[in-house]
């Protein structure tokens, strides 16, 4: 059996979500990932149905509920973005704040979630190493959080850029996402160079941060950079 990339993709979400649908059947606390994995593979799942995207994001936020989440999961994902496929082609959905903060109707997890064999007594335990991080200057990282080193780190040094004009063609509202192939975006979306010497669009994505995207508004033009992947590709006519 032969599938895509996506193909693959779509299945590997469908497994994490099918782990997190069998963790809430017996009351186990989600983590970020089969949380995130379960509102994704909703979303794709409505957008699959032909739901309108607006009640696709409505219904997003309400698939995992604050009392089922471990501790921080909720500020670790403030915003949640997946491209699904709809009967009228892919659209990038974009929900802000998919998971609710408040966790006090459900007390009883928030003490079932601690460390197995969490001593509650001075020097010890979560609270105690809290104290001794702040005491040194430092902070303790949540659950699954992630700190980035300082400075900064340059997107695809050296690769060759262009200047594309993208214009919608279409009625609704167009999002292309970072890494998504220019020659593969929504036909109602054109794509033409700057310089009218090029003319291959296939190897070209957006210069933009993985997990950033540009919309594009019925009608509207926009100008933007894109980084050419495979050079053989994008060359002169």
């Amino acid at each position: 059996m032969h599938l895509t990339p996506r193909e693959r993709e779509r299945l590997l979400l469908a497994a994490a979500a099918d782990l997190a649908r069998r963790r809430l059947a017996r009351g186990a606390p989600l983590g970020a990932t089969e949380a995130v994995a379960l509102v994704c593979d909703e979303i794709c799942e409505l957008a699959w149905d032909g739901v309108a995207l607006e009640t696709v994001i409505e219904r997003a936020r309400a698939v995992v509920p604050a009392a089922a989440l471990l501790p921080g999961v909720a500020g670790l994902v403030p915003v949640l973005e997946v491209e699904a496929l709809f009967p009228w082609g892919s659209t990038l959905v974009h929900v802000d704040a998919p998971f609710a903060a408040d966790r006090s109707q459900n007390p009883e997890l928030e003490r079932s979630v601690a460390s197995p064999g969490t001593v509650n007594s001075p020097g010890h335990g979560s609270d105690a190493v809290t104290e001794r991080a702040l005491a040194r200057g430092t902070t303790v990282p949540g659950p699954g959080e992630v700190r980035a080193g300082a400075g900064e780190i340059a997107l695809a040094p050296g690769v060759p850029r262009r200047t594309v004009l993208l214009r919608n063609t279409g009625p609704r509202d167009v999002w292309i996402s970072s890494h998504f192939p220019l020659d593969q975006v929504n036909p109602a979306v054109e794509v033409a160079f700057a310089d009218k010497a090029e003319r291959a669009v296939t190897g070209c994505r957006l210069d933009l941060p993985a997990g950033e995207a540009l919309l594009l508004r019925p009608g509207e033009a926009r100008t933007a950079t894109v980084i050419v992947i495979a050079a053989s590709s994008a060359g002169r006519a």
